[in-house]
């Protein structure tokens, strides 16, 4: 689905009325994580989580962090939920043999640094990567599912649009509240300019990480040229901009729901929109897995790395991961 705009405005009617489901929301996850016992596993366990839904970019952080971990040779795996796919799990995700259909469209892109399993039960999932001879293990979202005793919690935040109305589901984007969940976090990171004035918001004595998402190699040939965009991610006016900053120019956008599983009828109209105007079709590399495969060599992409302020707090608080 796509998140609401009255998500993201600071007077919301909606949010208001729809408070009182928020509410009910919120007493359901603490309920669920007071009762709840987490497996503890023989490695020690990380997660990537946000307090909201959405994208706010936990998946290129995960895939930071488990290429800083191999190249500590802590023999990292990815554990994912796999949202869009049909495998329940736990499935070691084959990059070559699988589809985003199966096991989702972000399983697709981790498996593409470490190993990386599907499993909507997250203890189920941890057993099997450890089985497997996992050294460490890294959630790629999941920081309020209990099912799993976590080392490190690391805390995602889109600095572009924080926390939105501040209302809990389905009235606001939070998962739960921004307090509550602070409380739970080992550290947070940043992603991108603070334009809500969030630093003060963040506890004092709680690292503060911060990062941006940055064009990768090969972006630069995107420049100057006339493009199509299209991304079914959560924020697709951020790809957008980010193709408009690379001095490209933008003759179409199209922002489908996030996890949107393209058809190839959908593509090829696409391809022959950007044909008709002297242009070329260019998506997210989320996206690009979830294209259909005979298709996916007629779409640019446009690659993206992340890039810390400060590598130094982030070093740290893996080697004190892995000495747990």
């Amino acid at each position: 689905m796509r998140a609401p705009d009255f998500w993201y405005r600071e007077e919301s009617l909606s949010g208001e009325l729809l408070a009182p489901l928020g509410i009910a929301y919120d007493l359901a996850g603490r309920l669920r994580r007071a009762v709840a016992r987490p497996l503890r596993l023989d490695l020690p366990v990380a997660c990537v989580g946000n307090l909201v839904a959405g994208g706010a970019g936990k998946t290129p952080v995960t895939l930071d962090l488990a290429r800083r971990l191999t190249a500590r040779q802590a023999a990292p795996h990815i554990l994912s939920r796999g949202y869009g796919g049909s495998a329940a799990g736990p499935l070691a995700v084959d990059p070559k043999g699988h589809e985003a259909a199966e096991v989702g469209d972000e399983p697709l892109l981790l498996a593409r640094a470490a190993p990386t399993w599907v499993a909507r039960d997250r203890a189920a999932g941890g057993r099997a990567a450890q089985e497997a001879g996992a050294g460490c293990l890294l959630l790629d979202d999941g920081f309020q599912n209990p099912g799993l005793a976590k080392d490190l919690s690391i805390v995602v935040v889109d600095a572009e649009v924080g926390f939105g109305n501040g209302f809990l589901l389905p009235a606001g984007p939070l998962r739960e509240r921004v307090t509550r969940g602070l409380a739970r976090a080992d550290a947070v990171v940043l992603l991108g300019e603070d334009r809500r004035g969030l630093s003060p918001q963040i506890p004092s004595g709680l690292p503060l990480l911060r990062a941006r998402l940055v064009p990768g190699p090969g972006a630069a040939a995107l420049s100057g040229r006339r493009l199509v965009a299209f991304a079914g991610i959560g924020r697709p006016a951020k790809f957008f901009d980010s193709l408009r900053a690379l001095g490209a120019e933008l003759v179409a956008e199209h922002a489908f729901d996030d996890h949107h599983p393209f058809t190839a009828e959908e593509v090829e109209r696409l391809i022959d929109e950007a044909g008709a105007a002297e242009a070329i079709a260019v998506t997210t590399e989320k996206d690009d897995v979830r294209l259909p495969g005979h298709l996916r060599a007629r779409v640019e992409i446009l690659p993206v790395r992340l890039e810390w302020s400060d590598e130094r707090p982030l070093d740290a608080l893996l080697e004190s991961f892995l000495a747990a």
